[in-house]
C-alpha cells in the first residue's frame, strides 16, 4: 500500500513504457511490467524504504532493484524544464513575483576534499553553516509556494550565492524581472546579486537602528518571502527519501527534480505537452 493516486502510477508507468520504446526493449523481457517498476519508484520516493528490501517485495533481485529505481529517477528528472521556461510560464500565469532559495539536502559523509578561499583542505560536501553534510540545492518558487524549478547539486560548502551565480539562476532572474517584470525576492544570503533579485536592508555596522522605511521594506519582504520555506516543506513532506540520502550526492538533484515533476502532477501543474 502506498498513499499515492493510481493516475500518479499510470503516468510514471507511461514514461518507463516509452523509456524502454526508445532503448528498444524487447516485451517480455524485464523483471518487472512498467507500471510495477513505476509502483517500486514511487514508494521509494513515498516512504524511502531500503532498495534490497524494497526489491525483495517486488520480487527482483538488490541489482535489479537498484537499476529500476535509478531508471525511474532519470525518467522523471529528464522531464523538467529549464528555468527560462518556467520563469515564462509563471509570469504568463499573472504571478507578480518568485522566490529564490537554497537548502542543504542531508547526505552520508565523504570523503571528497577541496581547497577553501583562503588555501585551507575541507570537506567539499560539509556545510559549515549547517554542521552538516549535504548538497546545496537551489529552488525558485511561486508566491503561494509551489516550487517551479530545482537546480542540480552543488557542494554544501558553497554559499547559496556562490551556487546561483555559477549556475546561472542570477542571470536568469535578472533577465525575468527586466524581460517578464517577474522580479525576485531573497534572504540575505543573496545581497548584491542584481536589481531584479530583492533582499533585505542589512543592519549597520555601526549598530544603529535601520531607517524607518528600511525596516518597512525588509517587513515587506518577510511577508513575501516566507512561501519560498514551504516550497522546500512540500518536496520534504511529501517524498520522505529527500530527507537523507545514500546515494552520491552528485545526484541527489536529479532526485529532487524527479520529485519536483511528481509532485507538479499532484498539484495539476504539468505543461501541457505532458
Amino acid at each position: 500500500m502506498v498513499d499515492v493516486p493510481r493516475e500518479l502510477v499510470q503516468y510514471v508507468a507511461r514514461l518507463l513504457y516509452a523509456e524502454r520504446r526508445a532503448r528498444g526493449t524487447r516485451r517480455n523481457t524485464r523483471a518487472l511490467t512498467c507500471f510495477y517498476q513505476a509502483l517500486l519508484v514511487l514508494v521509494w520516493f513515498r516512504k524511502a524504504e531500503d532498495v534490497t528490501l524494497l526489491g525483495a517485495g517486488f520480487g527482483i533481485s538488490r541489482a535489479t532493484a537498484y537499476r529500476y529505481r535509478d531508471e525511474g529517477v532519470a525518467v522523471l528528472a529528464a522531464q523538467a524544464q529549464d528555468l527560462h521556461t518556467a520563469l515564462r510560464r509563471v509570469a504568463a500565469d499573472g504571478w507578480s513575483h518568485v522566490i529564490c532559495d537554497g537548502k542543504l539536502f542531508d547526505c552520508d559523509r565523504l570523503t571528497e576534499t577541496t581547497t577553501s578561499v583562503k588555501g585551507d583542505t575541507i570537506d567539499a560536501w560539509y556545510s559549515g553553516k549547517h554542521r552538516n553534510f549535504g548538497a546545496n540545492i537551489q529552488a525558485v518558487m511561486r508566491p503561494d509556494g509551489l516550487p517551479i524549478w530545482t537546480s542540480p547539486a552543488m557542494p554544501g560548502h558553497l554559499h547559496d550565492t556562490s551556487c546561483a551565480r555559477q549556475l546561472g539562476i542570477t542571470a536568469a532572474l535578472n533577465w525575468s524581472a527586466s524581460q517578464l517584470d517577474l522580479p525576485a525576492v531573497a534572504d540575505s544570503g543573496y545581497e548584491s546579486t542584481g536589481h531584479g533579485i530583492k533582499t533585505p536592508v542589512k543592519q549597520p555596522t555601526d549598530g544603529g537602528q535601520l531607517a524607518p522605511d528600511n525596516r518597512a521594506y525588509n517587513r515587506l519582504l518577510r511577508g513575501l518571502r516566507w512561501q519560498g520555506e514551504r516550497g522546500f516543506a512540500i518536496l520534504i513532506g511529501r517524498w520522505r527519501t529527500l530527507r537523507h540520502t545514500t546515494v552520491s550526492p552528485r545526484r541527489i538533484g536529479d532526485i529532487v527534480a524527479a520529485a519536483l515533476h511528481l509532485t507538479h502532477f499532484e498539484y495539476k501543474y504539468l505543461p501541457e505537452s505532458c
